[in-house]
């Protein structure tokens, strides 16, 4: 067997996919739950995650980093869930 360099993950979340986005310090500053968001690689069809994964250096080789207007809503169809002031 070859050398393994890739690490290809497909998984489906039923509409169940959780996202946070958080701080510098690691605080939840907005969340999301239900379809995979839009920003996410692949032709995901809002129901899977499809990440490649270099196995030395741990990076996404399919990551595309997010624009502010990515950010701005997980889905067409939905916004992010932004947790009350404590």
């Amino acid at each position: 067997m070859q050398k393994a360099t890739t690490i290809s993950i497909v998984a489906k979340c039923s509409d169940l996919c959780c996202t946070e986005l958080k701080d510098k310090n690691g605080r939840v500053i907005a969340s999301h739950n239900g379809y995979v968001p839009d920003f996410m690689p692949g032709e995901h069809y809002g129901d899977y995650i499809q990440l490649e994964i270099d196995i030395v250096s741990g990076r996404l080789l399919n990551w595309k980093v997010p624009t502010a207007k990515d950010l701005a809503k997980p889905t067409s169809n939905s916004e992010w869930e932004v947790p009350a002031e404590e």
